[in-house]
């Protein structure tokens, strides 16, 4: 396994406010979350069908501050850590809070009607009304999660910074390297991209990684899509440091 761990920083610019209160913020609340198992996920965490349904709209957002697990919430903050503040600097801390919650919400609607079947026609044990009945159809899993809002911002890293070196820690060799930003994450993108066309075919499968795929492609893509808006609106060009001042553990 493969974990970014530091990347090239732009000079100047804004201060990444927002990175790091999002941090924060996924920390709280994964907190409570422990402290109060089950319930929380039941209320804020999306539902597919509820979703298609036009009820609960509001779960669009607040499941982007839950996890599900230590490692779920420790990967993700990862992520956001080193790839986040160089797209605050550049954008800007208001944009940045606009693009990264837009980021999630298109995130969950790409998982919801790519990554979920059209209807659901067998009997659905709801997991939040404790049944002990038929197995969850996918469209009654909860989704939550900053991964789609985290892979937006991977999105718009690799067309604003694809020359940025990434410091990449490989476990199984316990050592790291550094690869450009245009490799990781585009080999990163292709990944997601297969795995999110085989689970199309085999969505109970899906189910039993846990892994939204399709909220991750569909980040990603409106990362994409935004920053080549806002580069060629503004004809930006951010300066990157290459010998010094880089954002490492």
């Amino acid at each position: 396994m493969i974990f970014p761990i530091g990347d090239t920083q732009v000079k100047g610019g804004h201060k990444p406010l927002f990175t790091y209160t999002f941090i924060v913020l996924n920390i709280l609340i994964f907190a409570l979350q422990v402290s109060q198992p089950g319930n929380l996920i039941c209320e804020f965490a999306v539902m597919p069908e509820n979703i298609k349904n036009g009820t609960h709209l509001y779960t669009l957002l607040t499941s982007l501050f839950m996890h599900g697990s230590y490692m779920h919430i420790i990967g993700n903050l990862l992520f956001l850590w080193v790839f986040a503040d160089n797209i605050e600097a550049v954008i800007g801390n208001f944009r940045f809070v606009l693009f990264y919650l837009g980021g999630g919400v298109v995130a969950s609607l790409a998982h919801i009607y790519l990554g979920t079947p059209a209807a659901d026609t067998l009997p659905c044990c709801m997991p939040c009304d404790g049944c002990d009945g038929p197995a969850m159809c996918a469209g009654f899993i909860p989704s939550l999660g900053a991964s789609g809002a985290i892979s937006a911002v991977m999105g718009a890293y690799i067309l604003l910074f694809p020359s940025s070196k990434i410091k990449v820690l490989v476990l199984i060799f316990f050592t790291s390297i550094y690869v450009s930003a245009w490799v990781f994450l585009g080999l990163w993108f292709v990944q997601q991209l297969f795995a999110g066309i085989g689970s199309t075919s085999a969505l109970a499968q899906q189910a039993e990684s846990g892994v939204a795929w399709w909220a991750h492609i569909g980040g990603f893509v409106f990362g994409v899509a935004v920053a080549w808006i806002y580069k060629n609106k503004r004809g930006l060009n951010p300066v990157i440091h290459r010998d010094e001042d880089r954002n490492y553990l």
